[in-house]
This record gives C-alpha cells, structure tokens and sequence, in this order.
C-alpha cells in the first residue's frame, strides 16, 4: 500500500506542459434551432463538453492541431480541423443536418468524458429528452436496455439486476450520483426509491455492464448505474411538472415536482428542486408462516403444536409517500477554478421487499451535503452522507410475534403494542458516512491520464435494533482508504491501450489490489475493444456487524468457532475476473448500429445468503451467550454470511438500433447469460447436503431476455412502444423462493413444489416467463407546454416479477409540465 500511495503522489506530482485556448461557438440545425445538449468535442481524443440552452459552448485545448467534432443524436456529425496557439480564443459555429449518428460522450467508463464508441466499457445510457419525454417513472427507462435484469418489485420499487446472482437483499449493483456513492451506510443497499433526485433534473444515466473496480472501488461488481444532474448554466429556467395516475387494481397515484435553475451573473449560479409522490401499493398481502404452540382452534379445540400455519401480515400499510429535494450552488471565479455546493434529502413511506418477507419502511430519511471544487486538471471533493429512521420494521417477524403473545394469553391490544416489536421486528437507522476524493487527469501527448485517492469512513448505529451496537451513541466505525490509476495510449492507425489499477485498505477485510487491460481499435465505422477487469464485491456493515431477531443472525467480521470445535472463517470479499469482447458501431451508414459484447466471468469466494451455520460457542474471541440477545432460547444457534466456491458465467448482448428518420428509430435487443460450476469441488457444496447443485449456486436470473421498441420525437409529437420477454427462471433468496417444482429436491428443508408452501413462504412457481408492454405519447403545445401519457404494463397483465413483493400490474399516468423560460441576468 505504501508503494501505490507513492506511486500516486508523484503522479500528482507532475506539471501540465504548455498554456492553453479557447474555442466557443454555438451548434444549430439548419434551419437556426439552437440544439441545447449537443456534444462538441475532438475527434483525437477523449475531450469534451456540452453545449447550454442558447446552443453555445466553451472549450479549452493545449495549443495544437485539432479536428473538432459537433454531434446531437437525430443529426448527422459536423466537423472542422482548426490550430489554435497559446492563449488564443477562437469563435467555431456547427451547423448540423439531420442525419444519424450514436456518438454520444459519456463519462463513467474512464471518469472522464469520452465519445461512447470509444469507452472501454460497455455503457447503456439514458438521456434527459427521453426521460422528459416518459411521463412514467424514469426507472421503467432501464428496461429498455440490453444485459439488464429489470423487475418492479412494486408500484415505489423498480429495481435491476446485472450478470446473474440476484438476491432480495443485493448489494453488488453500485448507485453513484453526482460523483457521490448512493448507497446506505450500514447495508450496502442502492437509495433507489431513497435517492433525493427528481426526474427532470436528470442530465443522463449511465450504466455500465460488468465490474468497474478500478475507478470507484468495492461493490462496482457486476455493474454501476451513474446519474448525472443538470448544470444550472447549461440547464436554466422554471420547470413544473404535475403527474396523477392510477394504478390496474384501481388506486390513485400523484407526483408534483418542481425544478428552478438560474444563472445570477457570470460567477454565481444556483438550483433548487422538490418533489412529492403519493400512492397506493399493489393490493397484496403475503402470508407468513408461524409455528402455533399452544395455540387454539376456532371451536377451541387444542392444536397440535410444531404445526406452521399461514397467515396475513399484520396492519399492512400499502400507502405509499415520498417527499424529495435538492440543491446546488456554483461559483466560478475563473474560468480555470469553480467550486460546487450541493445538498438534499428525502423522506420516503414503502413497501420494501427482502430476504426475510416485506419490511415497512417508515419516514426513511436520506440526506447529504457535498462540496467540490475543480480546476484545469484536478477536482476534489468531500461530502456527508446521512440515514435516519425510527419506526421501519419487518411485518414478518412482528406478524410472528403477534400470534406468539396471543399464544400466551396477552391481549388484542398488548399483542398489537411495543411487545410485538421485542423480538427484534423494529429497524432504526442513525447511520452516517464521510467521503473524500481528490483526482488529477491530464493529456501528455498520446497518453491520458486519470489517478486518485478515496477515503471513506462509515459511522453505522441503528440504536441497537439490527446491529451490534448497544444505543444512541455507540456507532460502529469502519474506515477504507483507496488510490486509483487509469492510462491510456494513443499508438496511431486508431489502436488505443488501456491500464488501469486500484489498491484499497478496508479497515476489517484487508488490502485488495485490482487490475484492469485494454485494447480499443477505433475506425470510421465503430470500435472494437477486448478488456480484463477485476472487481469485488465486499462484505456489508451489517453483513459484518449484524445482529437480527434477538441474535439469531450475527454478523461475521471475526469468525465463529462451532460446538464441535471446527470453525467459520471471517467473511471476505467476492472476487470477480471478466474477459470481454465487443463492438460498437454502425453496419450501415447513419441508419443501422449495433452494439454487442460477449463476456466470460471467474467469480470466487462468494458472499453468501443468510445461511444457519449450527451451533456457536464463540463469535471471535467472545463467548456467544455474551453477544446473542436471546441466548436462552437459540442456545447459540446462529446464522450468519460465509464465503465459498468458484462459479465461471458468460454471455453476451446484442442491441441493433435502425432510424427510419432523425425523428423516427426501432430497436431490438437481445441477452444470453449462462453459467457452468465444479460439481465435484467440495467447496461449491454450499448448502453441504453431498452434491453440488443450482440449489448452492443460486444464479437467480433468466437465461434468455428480448427487447424491442419504436421511438419517435418529433417537433410537436413524441412517444413510443416498448416490449419485453423474459424467459422464467427459478429463484431462490434465503427465506424466498419462487420455483417450479423439483421432485426429490428439497429448500431449506421442505419439497420444493410451485404453488405449494415453502418453509417460511409461499411458492407461488417461477420469476418471469411472461411478455409486457409498455405505451407513451405525447404533444408539445408549444416550448412551454408539454402533455404526455405513459402505459407501464399497457394490458394489465399479473406477473410475477419478485417475491416478497405484489405481482405487478398496470400503472397509467399522465404528465403535464410547464416549462418557463430562464431568467437570463448574465451571459
């Protein structure tokens, strides 16, 4: 570690050569429009910018020969070689006709902008216009693209999967936003119906397919979802949005959001943002599965005791309410020095779904507050993260002990107050986490540079309800420190390397290294790339320090030693190692592109589900009857999260995309995962019954997935038609399961039979195997005027996307937004 901290120190340590110019402009189509948005960057490198609402631009080079290229997706691409010396400011106006191109600039594959085609990552992106032009949830966008497993696990909950093993409580999908990790602090959780950003502040989304480590370190395992917000400069104006719905079971659903940006003169700029959703889950109740001891008939009649029956969950809430809002604040003294300060926070009322049944999430509130500054070469940041709820908790586990209080004689009322939370039903959060990044990136010839340094410190309390702290003020600290370098070089005749490393030091798992390679050979046409890349999943704070239901679920951050003698080592990282190959490219000029990957994955060491590891007598060096709350009923029984095994998965994507016009274009999308393991390797026995089978790897994901749509946005008209078929597909995730019947197979101790009782759930049979359609349109009145209408699950059909959770059905919204113009004050 302190060779790579020295290594990066003298990388910061060097100069940019040379002073550099100024190019400004302005693109607009033929016929004057200013096109807001647009990319002006060089056709050499991976430099670039956007242009702001008026069409204009800035751009800053070293001195030198350049051919400037000018692209907005419906328009063919516009270019123009220019030299430019030291300190010179030169005036260069696009003017674009329509033609097709995909060249869009994206930054998450290196951290930097480059032009899509030439990413060393597969990218799918989504942009500001088409999320303005859905009137449903935005998050329903990402299912329309490819290697994405996408499922509404209800009306508040859209979530997504990359590249197999799936789980109801996963934490291998990264959520950045703005540059800052979106993830809770003690389970490693995406926000995602958390997050404090409204739609209509949505520059463009961009995910990427596969592990990402290098740059943003742990847990960008099999993918990463980055969203970008809008400049106030480049986005300025009064933006108001009205969004009432219904729902296929006939519920009301409202959103009201609101967006202002304004530049004040040429230094100082601002925004402000809010929303507020109201609605109604999916009618749904889940049945949780109680052993009755002692308990009574209708008639009275003793019952025999061990017997597991069903029942409803107890007070079902199906409201749900989300208020949500941000800020930011710019100020640029110079034009080689601006400094950002950013905050927002949400309070959010859901159904959430997880390994264990549904939780309530009760008034979960997210906020933070971020400053940042940048210069020619460097930006640097910190920012504050915090998590606060008082009153969440898990319907299954307080339904059980409900029915255990009336069990013992208690009352109605007793059975229904504080006692049912006792054993370990309520969640509270008073979590918080530290961040600090501080990045250089500079161009010496043909060689790109991006290195950094991240440090973290997460301070995780939950009062003692599902964590081993004790009360208020006894937080969990976990600090990790990590440095990054990402190169590549330019070799002419268009083949590009790339070599990329990060080391990090986690104060509980330890050092990791991880590397990634590439080549990229870029032509007229597209690109082709072949890539190596590591990455990790690591253990969670409550994965580590967990302590759930009275102890019975303990954390495994030092080890556990077994009645027998034997012993569980602590819990590691997952490691991944991915060999991928693509293209990204046009087949037929300006009408016909393809986008295609094919990749193969070792993965090692994997997290575990919750599993019961027996009887415990020590967790670490401590006796368990000193940590388990309920010592006397488990005996220290304890479950808890393990490493084991090696699986290899591979599959590829393949997206075509066809314009019929600038305004008009087709699309179809296609992905293959699959997966192959050791049976007779005793490590990937994990479930330790003498064979290996898909019942120890739980890839929880379909094998074949289709897409396919039609876009349309022209100057008054927008809309679309998308489809989708997902193949069903077994699924398993601790206490769920969602199966076809497997004859002499048994999970977690029962016969694993569809539409029949599991052990602690219902099986209702396979995820997926079903084909929905979604249905938009909409007509701009004028610039300030807006009015669409969004079909999400257009016929109302019941599918089974996620268990613990409703079957899906319809949702129809319509969307009406006024649009005011900026008040401009400064250029």
């Amino acid at each position: 570690m302190r060779y790579s901290l020295t290594f990066l120190l003298l990388l910061l340590g060097v100069t940019a050569w040379g002073q550099r110019a100024t190019v400004t402009g302005r693109v607009t189509t033929e016929g004057g429009q200013s096109l807001p948005g647009a990319t002006v960057g060089t056709a050499e490198g991976s430099v670039g910018t956007f242009t702001e609402v008026d069409g204009n631009y800035t751009l800053e080079l070293p001195a030198g020969t350049y051919r400037l290229r000018a692209t907005f997706v419906g328009f063919a691409v516009a270019e123009e070689e220019i030299t430019l010396s030291a300190g010179e400011s030169l005036t260069l106006n696009f003017t674009l006709s329509e033609g097709l191109d995909l060249d869009q600039v994206v930054v998450s594959g290196s951290a930097r902008p480059e032009r899509i085609t030439e990413s060393p990552a597969t990218i799918e992106t989504i942009f500001s216009r088409e999320i303005l032009e859905y009137a449903g949830n935005p998050a329903e966008l990402i299912a329309r693209q490819k290697g994405v497993d996408y499922f509404r696990a209800g009306l508040a909950t859209p979530a997504f999967n990359i590249r197999g093993f799936n789980s109801n409580f996963n934490a291998k999908n990264l959520q950045v936003t703005d540059g800052r990790f979106s993830t809770l602090v003690a389970t490693g959780l995406p926000f995602g119906p958390l997050n404090t950003t409204i739609k209509e502040d949505i520059e463009q989304v961009e995910i990427i397919l596969g592990p990402n480590s290098t740059l943003y370190g742990p847990n960008a395992h099999n993918g990463l979802l980055n969203t970008i917000t809008k400049d106030p400069r480049r986005y300025p104006g009064t933006m108001v949005t009205l969004n009432p719905g219904v729902t296929g079971d006939g519920d009301a659903y409202f959103s009201a959001r609101v967006r202002h940006a304004q530049a004040l003169n040429d230094k100082w700029a601002f925004k402000v943002t809010g929303e507020y959703t109201t609605g109604t889950e999916f009618d749904y109740v889940d049945s949780v599965y109680i052993d009755r001891m002692g308990a009574e008939d209708d008639e009275g009649n003793a019952m025999p005791d061990g017997i597991k029956e069903g029942y409803e969950e107890l007070e079902l809430d199906r409201d749900i309410e989300f208020l949500r809002g941000e800020f930011a604040l710019h100020y640029d003294p110079s034009d080689q020095l601006g400094f950002q300060l950013k905050g927002g926070m949400s309070n959010s009322t859901y159904l959430s779904a997880t390994n264990v049944g549904r939780n309530q999430i009760k008034d979960w509130r997210i906020g933070y507050l971020q400053l940042r500054a940048s210069g020619e070469h460097w930006f640097a940041q910190a920012y504050y993260t915090a998590s606060r709820t008082d009153s969440t908790y898990s319907i299954d586990d307080r339904t059980k002990q409900y029915y255990r209080l009336l069990d013992a004689g208690q009352s109605e009322a007793v059975a229904r107050g504080p006692l049912s939370y006792a054993t370990g039903a309520l969640f509270q959060d008073a979590s918080e986490r530290w961040n600090a990044e501080a990045q250089y990136y500079n161009t010496f010839g043909e060689l790109n540079l991006v290195a950094g340094a991240q440090y973290q410190l997460d301070r995780a309390n939950s009062r003692g309800t599902y964590l081993l702290d004790e009360n208020d003020d006894d937080y969990i600290p976990v600090s990790q420190i990590g440095a990054y370098a990402h190169l590549t070089y330019d070799f002419g005749d268009g083949w590009r390397a790339l070599a990329a490393a990060r080391a990090d030091n986690h104060e509980i798992y330890d050092f990791n290294f991880v590397p990634k390679l590439g080549l990229l050979h870029i032509n007229e046409r597209g690109t082709w790339r072949l890539t190596y890349g590591q990455g990790i999943a690591a253990p969670t704070i409550l994965n580590m320090f967990g302590n759930l239901f009275g102890g019975l679920i303990l954390g495994n951050a030092e080890g556990f030693t077994l009645a027998d003698g034997s012993t569980i080592d602590p819990q590691q990282v997952e490691k991944i190692s991915t060999f991928e190959l693509g293209y990204r490219g046009q087949l037929k000029k300006d009408k016909l592109f393809l986008d295609v990957n094919a990749y193969y994955s070792i993965s090692k060491d994997f997290l575990s589900p919750v599993t019961v590891v027996g009887v415990t007598t020590h967790r670490g060096d401590t006796p368990t009857e000193e940590v388990q709350d309920a010592y006397a009923i488990y005996k220290g029984l304890v479950a808890t999260y393990i490493n084991f095994g090696q699986v290899n998965t591979y599959g590829f994507d393949v997206g075509l995309n066809y314009y019929f016009t600038p305004q008009l274009n087709g699309f179809v999308n296609y992905s293959y995962f699959d997966y192959s393991v050791d049976e007779d390797d005793p490590e990937n026995d994990f479930n330790k019954d003498g064979t290996v089978n898909f019942l120890d790897v739980l890839v929880n994901a379909p094998t074949h997935k289709v897409g396919a749509g039609l876009s349309y946005s022209g100057e008054r008209w927008f809309g679309s038609v998308f489809g989708r078929w997902v193949q069903a597909y077994d699924y398993f995730s601790s206490f769920q399961i969602a199966s076809r019947s497997h004859p002499g197979m048994t999970y977690r101790g029962t016969p694993i039979v569809e539409n029949a009782r599991s052990t602690d759930s219902y099986n209702y049979g396979p995820l997926g195997g079903f084909a929905t359609f979604d249905a938009s349109v909409g007509y701009r009145f004028s610039e300030r005027v807006s009015l669409s209408a969004a079909a999400n699950n257009l016929f109302n059909s019941e599918l089974r996307e996620f268990t613990a959770s409703a079957p899906t059905r319809g949702l129809y919204t319509l969307e009406l937004r006024f649009n005011l113009p900026p008040r401009r004050t400064a250029k």
